[in-house]
């Protein structure tokens, strides 16, 4: 129990590390892990949702992966687990060579949020190679003079694998002549070497066939054999021998070919051919040396036959041999490390890992635009980087760990002054001189429904005549929206909540009965026909709507004029006694009567007057009125018939029918006039009336005043007959004068009432300021009012008319 007790505890202690130093692998932003290469695909490497405080479900949505900053190993993220596992062969030899350890950086990105975890994989060696010899046999001359304690050195065999894997032990198959000695060449390297026991003979034995095997320390251990040919010759007795044992040299990596390493040398003390020497490089690690170092065989000059690249091999270990010409030849031998020494002849490496495009202009300070990884193959200060970016608004750099950076937003964004940015990132090393490098990263900018609809100009002023054809266009509008796609196509439509007219039938109307406003093109066009008499200025509001989420709006105002035509023509107006477009007037008419023709632009008036009348007596008023305005409202009077000098005339613009001279009984008992009347426009349009005057004695006048039903009127005496009547009908005419002022009284009383408490609804119309408007045989203005309070007044020649216009407001 007390011993369970024991290793209970020790378990919980070492439970507690390993957990103290994964922890501290998580909080240090770096993931640590190891794999065996050769793992079997599928094989789970490391738990990373657990490592990184994920959930195991999120690895997917969260859009885990595996970025890679240089050359590939067969890791991935599982999708369905999260965890990190092996997707293709590892083979350590392949990604590391002799490096030990063999150690990966990897940096795992998720997209969702956006984030960066470092991860570096350690791939273990596992012991799959076996030894090799530069060759299956290997041909060894003996002098039999060879002494006991001669050494013979012997080719090493290499093993691509490292560490335990890769030590490598020699036994030599039984010999009563030879055994194996190995000796240490440096540090890293043991060499094999044939050690003679006691002297050979060649009569007895010429040719000895021995067996080397070299064995690694893995498990289970992995052997490689050469077959040792040794012969044994005669006379040379003295070897080679090199003044030094070992030599080491240091070059620059730009070292061009031809240059020198160094120069061997060896001695033999045997005369003739047998002192005749022979160099040649042999056992190179890496191998790949043979293919950049060489040997000129008689001088011992050894050279460059290749580029060096620290990069790729900093330190090159080989031997060199001396034989001489002997008869066996006889050989010698010393070790080379050369040992290349790095300049900044590799420039920095950008790399964009992850890049967020477009960016909305309305992303905030600090967004995260590209991930990029920078590293340059050199060491030391030649492999120290420093970044910045150009231009250097809106973006800039931000470094997290060593070798990563974020290009993150500075500035606010605005696509409709730039809608793309080249962004170049600069990478600079610490090297004399100095090395750089960039890369390009373009960053387009979406949109965004920040700008409203913006009209050319804020009032549109049109103007456009009337009566014209439905469907015509009145204007154009155009509003600009700077956004693109949907934010900047812009519709128009007629905004209803303030458009509109007030017009004289009907009363308040909106915009949309008069025009439409397209909205694809900003076309104004006309629903119907418009009437000046009706509209004279329609004020509406167009809106211009984006197709953004949410839209923008913009505003304009058209104030559209209606221009007059001279559509309307002159109309006759009634009188308060019924009879349209003729005024009675006292002493001239005493009846009057209508009798309409079969011309529809003419109206038969009747009116007397008395024989004798005399000139410049007005007989009747015409009254016309024009509905339109300016010019084209403005009337003149003219007798059409009789021509010539009649003995009637009427008033150019006033309307009043008078006496020419004074009337005869050879004018006969009735007078007919055609009056047309006329206004001023282009063309002229025009009513014409026709005016039935009867001629009747002074008493048939009275009577037929009285018959008519004319109160009030007073004719005047036929030719003085009334101022020499007797004087007993004095009395008579005089209560008959007073009735008739009475009468008179209460007439206009009557009239003004009726005036005054009559309906209105002809009175008012469209909106204008009130006008007055007067005319007179000389001259008049007229304002385009179908619709007017009218006060006349008659007293003879050279009157005139006042004329009095409402207030247009709405009702």
């Amino acid at each position: 129990r007390r011993t369970g007790a024991a290793m209970g505890s020790r378990w919980d202690a070492v439970v507690r590390v390993l957990v103290l130093v994964r922890t501290w692998s998580v909080v240090t932003g770096q993931v640590r892990y190891s794999v065996a290469e050769e793992a079997k695909v599928g094989s789970v490497v490391g738990r990373l949702p657990q490592e990184l405080g994920l959930e195991a479900g999120d690895a997917g949505a969260r859009r885990l992966r595996v970025v890679w900053q240089g050359r590939r190993a067969g890791v991935e993220v599982s999708g369905a687990s999260g965890a990190l596992v092996v997707s293709s062969r590892l083979d350590r030899e392949e990604l590391c060579g002799k490096s030990a350890p063999c150690s990966l950086r990897l940096e795992l990105l998720q997209e969702r949020p956006l984030r960066v975890f470092h991860v570096e994989l350690e791939v273990t060696d596992i012991n799959d190679n076996a030894p090799l010899f530069p060759a299956a046999r290997k041909n060894i001359s003996i002098a039999e003079s060879s002494l006991p304690g001669s050494r013979f050195p012997l080719d090493g065999a290499s093993d691509a694998d490292i560490g335990a894997n890769a030590q490598l032990s020699y036994t030599l198959s039984p010999s009563d002549h030879f055994r194996l000695d190995l000796q240490k060449s440096n540090e890293r390297n043991t060499v094999p070497d044939l050690v003679l026991l006691k002297a050979v003979d060649r009569e007895t034995v010429p040719v000895h066939l021995l067996l080397l095997t070299a064995s690694d320390g893995g498990r289970p251990s992995l052997t490689g054999t050469m077959e040792l040919l040794i012969t044994v010759l005669d006379a040379n007795d003295n070897a080679p021998h090199f003044n030094q044992s070992v030599y080491k040299v240091q070059l620059l990596e730009n070292a061009t070919e031809e240059t020198m390493v160094v120069r061997v040398n060896a001695t033999d003390p045997d005369e003739g051919s047998n002192s005749e020497l022979t160099y040649a490089a042999t056992n190179f690690i890496p191998p790949s040396g043979k293919e950049i170092i060489s040997v000129n065989p008689h001088t011992g000059e050894i050279r460059l036959t290749g580029a060096l690249d620290f990069e790729e091999v900093s330190v090159f270990d080989f031997r060199i041999e001396a034989r001489d010409k002997g008869t066996p030849p006889l050989s010698g031998h010393c070790s080379v490390e050369l040992q290349v020494l790095d300049v900044n002849d590799n420039a920095p490496e950008v790399w964009v890992t992850s890049l967020s495009v477009p960016v909305p202009e309305d992303a905030s300070v600090g967004t995260v635009v590209a991930l990029l990884s920078v590293s340059d193959r050199d060491s030391g200060a030649n492999g120290r980087v420093q970044c910045s970016v150009w231009p250097a608004s809106p973006f800039s750099l931000e470094s997290r760990f060593l070798g990563s950076y974020s290009l993150v937003l500075r500035e606010a964004l605005d696509r409709e002054r730039v809608s793309e940015y080249e962004v170049e990132v600069r990478a600079e090393d610490g090297g004399k001189p100095s090395l750089r490098a960039s890369r390009v990263v373009s960053v387009p900018v979406s949109d965004v429904n920040d700008n409203a609809p913006s009209f050319s100009q804020a009032v549109y002023t049109v103007l456009s005549r009337e009566n014209n054809a439905a469907g015509a266009e009145l204007a154009r509008v155009w509003a600009r929206d700077p956004d693109e796609a949907g934010n900047g196509r812009v519709s128009y439509s007629l905004w209803e909540g303030v458009s509109g007219a007030s017009v004289s039938v009907g009363g308040w109307r909106p915009a949309s009965s008069y025009v439409s406003v397209d909205a694809e093109s900003g076309r104004v066009w006309a629903v119907q026909a418009l009437d000046y008499e009706e509209l004279q200025v329609l004020q509406f509001e167009v809106r211009a709507v984006d197709a953004g989420e949410p839209p923008l709006v913009g505003n304009a105002t058209v104030q559209l004029f209606v221009v007059d035509e001279n559509d309307n023509a002159p109309m006759l107006l009634p009188t308060t006694g019924g009879a349209p477009g003729l005024d009675l007037v006292a002493g001239g008419v005493v009846g009057s009567s209508v009798e309409a023709m079969s011309d529809a632009g003419s109206e038969t008036l009747w009116a007397w007057a008395a024989w004798g009348a005399p000139a410049g007596q007005v007989v009747a008023k015409i009254r016309a009125v024009d509905a339109d305005s300016g010019y084209n409202a403005w009337l003149r009077y003219e007798v059409l018939e009789p021509r010539g000098k009649g003995p009637f005339r009427v008033g150019l613009y006033s309307g009043e029918v008078s006496t020419a001279r004074a009337l005869e009984e050879v004018d006969g008992p009735r007078q007919r006039l055609l009056i047309v009347v006329r206004d001023h426009g282009e063309p002229s349009r025009s009513a014409t009336a026709t005016l039935s005057v009867s001629l009747v004695e002074g008493g048939e006048k009275a009577v037929a005043g009285s018959s008519s039903s004319v109160p009030g009127l007073l004719l005047p005496a036929e030719g003085g007959a009334a101022a020499g009547s007797s004087s007993a009908s004095t009395n008579v005419w005089l209560v008959v004068a007073i009735c008739a002022v009475s009468s008179v009284f209460v007439l206009a009383l009557v009239l003004y009432g009726a005036s005054r408490w009559s309906p209105r609804s002809a009175v008012l119309s469209g909106p204008a300021p009130a006008t007055l408007v007067c005319a007179s045989e000389v001259g008049s203005w007229s304002y385009s009012q179908r619709q007017s309070r009218s006060l006349c007044v008659a007293d003879g020649a050279g009157k005139s008319d006042l004329m009095v216009f409402s207030p247009n407001l709405p009702p």
